[in-house]
């Protein structure tokens, strides 16, 4: 499903017009889940807000590694832009734990929400990187390593599942005022040859090291 980018955001380095692509992590042919023992839960637990924030934010500087371990992700971040159907692109399938960066937003540790994306699966390789996303609990560490040799600690705040034809994108990409990170993947019940739902893990920028 494909979800138009709220007007407000035309002001974020963003290209008009823009659409985003709800369905984020791909599936190719069937999707492994379908196959595989434990499909990625969708879940919604959290408050939005409910962590107290570090002051201000980072200069801008390119993530290179995410790190969660909570779920035993350390992972390449590499930037990704828009299409040339409009449409914000993420890492090949071939390279299912590499987490893409979106690179027209915030840097993560920037004011602003930055945004990573990445897979869920892919058949017949089977999980990739964000296939437990769903299961980050509430108070979570989560670090991004940045070219400027800087670490920014986020700490989980909040975990949604929205159905795609719900998809937020405004609350997702929007404007934020602290140093926030969205991390976005597909969940839920696999049916019709997609994944339903949309997960999303919201943290706040808490430390810098």
């Amino acid at each position: 499903m494909r979800v138009k980018l709220p007007r407000f955001l035309s002001r974020l380095r963003i290209p008009e017009p823009v659409l985003i692509t709800a369905g984020i992590a791909g599936i190719v042919l069937l999707g492994w889940a379908t196959l595989g023992p434990e499909p990625p839960v969708s879940v919604t637990h959290g408050l939005i807000g409910g962590v107290q924030g570090a002051d201000g934010g980072l200069d801008r500087s390119e993530p290179v590694k995410l790190t969660i371990p909570a779920i035993a992700v350390t992972a390449e971040v590499t930037p990704v832009g828009v299409d040339d159907a409009g449409e914000i692109q993420v890492p090949p399938l071939s390279a299912p734990m590499i987490v893409g960066w979106y690179n027209h937003g915030p840097a993560p540790g920037e004011v602003g929400a930055a945004v990573l994306l990445g897979h869920v699966d892919a058949a017949p390789a089977g999980p990739a990187v964000f296939y437990d996303l769903g299961r980050v609990p509430v108070g979570a560490e989560v670090s991004v390593d940045r070219a400027d040799r800087r670490t920014a600690v986020f700490t989980v705040e909040a975990v949604r599942a929205y159905q795609k034809d719900a998809f937020p994108a405004g609350e997702i990409y929007g404007l934020a005022r602290r140093a926030e990170l969205r991390l976005v993947t597909c969940g839920g019940p696999f049916a019709d040859g997609e994944y339903q739902d949309n997960v999303v893990v919201f943290a706040v920028l808490t430390a810098v090291r």
